[in-house]
């Protein structure tokens, strides 16, 4: 099975490209949609993040307490990639059992950090999602009601659209200039 990895930075419209595969018949597994269902859900990620980060870390209803972890991950690079080194292996084989499940010839994994986490090995084709900064800054305030300084923290802590365009197959550009669908057409009938 072919296996696109969609990436972009914050903003960039990663699942806008992803709705659109899916339009044509392709399923896209949504990494970020999926770490957060597992952070909840998987014994294993719940023990490690209790181990690392205290048993608090969970409200008493089950529920990870994001707010506190968010504060203590990004003041701290160590404690991210150790946060993530529990994380992204329960996610890569979450992706794993759902992609053996299908009986199609392509799928596709949306993941902000594909190349950072390392789930770009799971695929045969990168495509990155690029926008310019100053749109997807704006896109993501307005979508999340967010501050700007808090939107760019949150860009700060990515690669650089360059740089995962760089490692990619593929771009796509989602400037709202372009358009999309023939985007997404040309990369489907070059790629697969």
């Amino acid at each position: 099975m072919t296996t696109i990895g969609i990436t972009g930075g914050i903003g960039s419209g990663k699942s806008m490209v992803s709705a659109l595969l899916r339009v044509y018949g392709v399923p896209v597994y949504d990494a970020d949609r999926e770490s957060k269902r597992l952070l909840v859900t998987s014994p294993t990620i719940r023990r490690g993040l209790t181990a690392l980060l205290g048993p608090e870390i969970y409200r008493p209803d089950a529920t990870l307490d994001r707010a506190r972890m968010a504060a203590l991950i990004f003041a701290d690079a160590d404690l991210l990639a150790r946060v993530n080194a529990i994380i992204h292996p329960a996610v890569g084989d979450d992706f794993d059992a759902w992609r053996e499940r299908l009986t199609v010839p392509l799928c596709a994994m949306e993941s902000a950090i594909l190349f950072e986490s390392g789930f770009d090995r799971r695929t045969n084709v990168r495509l990155t999602v690029y926008a310019p900064e100053a749109i997807r800054l704006q896109r993501v305030m307005a979508r999340d009601g967010a501050a700007e300084a808090d939107v760019r923290r949150r860009m700060q802590s990515q690669w650089t659209d360059e740089r995962k365009a760089a490692l990619s197959d593929a771009v796509i550009t989602n400037d709202g200039l372009s358009a999309l669908i023939p985007q997404v057409e040309a990369f489907l009938n070059r790629w697969l």
